[in-house]
């Protein structure tokens, strides 16, 4: 798989990229990325890519051309049987697990990010295929939710975790809420490791697992529960042991 980030600062993604699984996915060929400066596309002697609002009102909007030729010039380059142009917006999808995993089936994915004011509009109609959003919550730019698409994306494509499907038995897998994890020592401050996991039973440890799965996403995440939802029929398994 590969993705491609359209921005004006791909100077951001330099240390998230750099580090950890995303590192080591990239050096095994996993997954590849590419960042595009959007000021490459910009129009004009001066490369400008934003001006002002037509209506009037406060910021500067980022212009259409420069997205639609980086898109493109990305297309011609580097062509992929299946990809996928995303914009990352607070108007967006939500991005969750099952997002996630469904975007890691095509090829490429193709990031735009926005900055200042906002994006054009005729970007959002006659380019991206989708918006993704990381929450009810308005940020800078669009870096860091594409930061957030990448490392949920990647996580998904086969060999980048390097331990079998360990994707799909993380929080929101099965529609709840991760279990407690404990290593060494047994005993530290006064907190002591479940006697469960330490007795061998595996068939305890998989039950008390799914108890405390459902315990967690009821006490923190109710709306997981919903009637209907991967997470009610995990609630039922849980319950029936």
């Amino acid at each position: 798989m590969n993705i491609d980030v359209v921005t004006l600062f791909p100077g951001a993604f330099v240390g998230p990229l750099g580090e950890g699984i995303l590192a080591r996915a990239r050096r095994a060929g996993r997954v590849g990325f590419r960042l595009h400066d959007l000021r490459r596309w910009g129009v004009g002697p001066h490369r400008e890519v934003d001006d002002a609002p037509f209506g009037g009102g406060g910021g500067m909007v980022l212009k259409p051309e420069p997205f639609f030729e980086a898109v493109e010039w990305i297309r011609e380059r580097y062509p992929a049987s299946r990809d996928r142009v995303i914009l990352l917006s607070p108007q967006g999808t939500r991005l969750g697990h099952d997002v996630a995993r469904r975007l890691s089936g095509h090829d490429r994915l193709i990031l735009l990010c926005g900055r200042y004011e906002g994006v054009d509009e005729r970007v959002r109609e006659g380019l991206a295929d989708e918006e993704i959003s990381v929450g009810d919550v308005v940020l800078t730019g669009g870096e860091l939710p594409a930061m957030a698409v990448i490392d949920a994306v990647s996580r998904f494509v086969p060999g980048v975790l390097g331990r079998g499907e360990a994707a799909q038995e993380d929080s929101f897998a099965g529609g709840l809420l991760d279990f407690p994890h404990y290593t060494r020592p047994t005993r530290y401050r006064g907190l002591e490791v479940p006697a469960v996991l330490r007795g061998g039973d595996h068939g305890a440890i998989e039950r008390w697992r799914a108890e405390k799965a459902l315990e967690a996403t009821t006490t923190k995440r109710p709306d997981l529960l919903k009637t209907g939802g991967a997470g009610e029929e995990s609630a039922s398994r849980a319950r029936r042991g």
